[in-house]
């Protein structure tokens, strides 16, 4: 359908500004305006009908882009980043990463193709000719560019096409969450895993270079021992993470030279087992001065006394290395009575 065959009162008015005029060409502008052809009515600016359609196509497009990022929000919640599905023919990729670009990309397209299918169908699209004027803006400028936003948001049909407005601002509204839930992102929550290690009343303590589980006859007095939990193994997938909060010091002192009763207690024939991980910035602690029992941490050089509770005498560290509970069982290997009572590294975790 035309608009010619339309009858002339079923066709919008047209504003007396729309065309420009039809120079003619002479020796001072020898190129002629050609002016404006005649404008050509759209099916939805004269069909109301084709308009209606038009604005639930509209809505239609806001409405996915809202339901694609719910999927993306679910699906960023529900799947686990370990898991590959096979897409053909891409093949085996991350299942998450397919379901967030999936989502987040119908999101972005359906608002911008609705955005598109409203101005093209909808909003008017009457030429204006306007002449060019000077860049310092006249007050009657002004006044002219106000009137032809507030003739421009009229025309926009705004106010009159609520369900395409009501379902863009939806659309507007949901989208940002999609980079809100990516913040999670910049690190993962550590929850309650900080407070909790692989230690465990009966777990063996095993050597780390020799991969042996220890006896106390094994721990020379004045000597420093690296350990780590029995069944942790290199080869494990978690084993940074889980030898990052269960390293352990394990020193033999004289128990007369131990002064703090609990490391006494603690301790089993003068062998004491302090967490590794300095409390300043989780730096591991590696540096033993035999005669004065402390041990220094190489990055900021914070130093704990092991005979005194392994509190901190000296720099930035927040406070005293965890010390484990330590025993032997019934072949004779050392062994942990418990897990760490506090959380081990930097201090701030005490506080999450």
């Amino acid at each position: 359908m035309s608009s010619q065959d339309i009858p002339e009162e079923n066709l919008p008015a047209e504003q007396a500004h729309a065309h420009g005029a039809v120079g003619i060409a002479d020796e001072e502008n020898p190129f002629a305006d050609p002016g404006l052809p005649p404008h050509e009515h759209r099916i939805q600016d004269i069909d109301e009908r084709a308009a209606k359609r038009s604005e639930r196509m509209v809505a239609l497009l806001f409405t996915v882009s809202m339901l694609a990022t719910v999927g993306f929000i679910a699906s960023y919640v529900a799947i686990p980043h370990d898991k590959n599905i096979f897409v053909f023919p891409i093949g085996h990729i991350s299942a998450l990463n397919f379901a967030l670009g999936l989502t987040l990309g119908v999101a972005l397209f359906c608002i911008g193709a609705g955005a598109v299918h409203w101005a093209r169908t909808l909003m008017s699209d009457v030429e204006v000719a306007d002449e060019r004027h000077p860049i310092e803006a006249s007050p009657e400028v002004r006044a002219k560019v106000h009137a032809d936003f507030r003739q421009g948001a009229a025309e926009s049909v705004i106010g009159r096409r609520k369900l395409v407005r009501n379902t863009m601002f939806g659309a507007l509204a949901l989208v940002p969450l999609s980079g809100v839930m990516l913040l999670r992102d910049l690190g993962p929550l550590p929850g309650t895993s900080l407070r909790h290690t692989l230690w465990a009343k009966g777990k063996r303590l095993v050597n780390m270079n020799t991969n042996l589980p220890l006896r106390p006859e094994d721990v020379a007095v004045g000597s420093l021992t690296f350990a780590k939990p029995d069944g942790l193994e290199e080869t494990q997938e978690e084993f940074q993470t889980e030898i990052a909060k269960a390293a352990l010091m394990i020193v033999r002192l004289q128990p007369g030279n131990i002064k703090d009763k609990r490391e006494l207690d603690w301790s089993h024939e003068g062998i004491v087992a302090f967490s590794k991980i300095c409390t300043h910035v989780g730096c591991p602690i590696s540096l033993y001065e035999q005669q004065t029992h402390h041990v220094l941490c190489p990055c900021h050089q914070s130093t704990f006394d092991l005979s005194d509770g392994a509190r901190v005498i000296f720099g930035p560290a927040g406070h005293a290395l965890p010390q484990l509970r330590i025993g032997v069982d019934s072949e004779g290997y050392l062994q942990a009575l418990g897990d760490f009572e506090e959380p081990v590294g930097p201090a701030f975790w005490e506080r999450g």
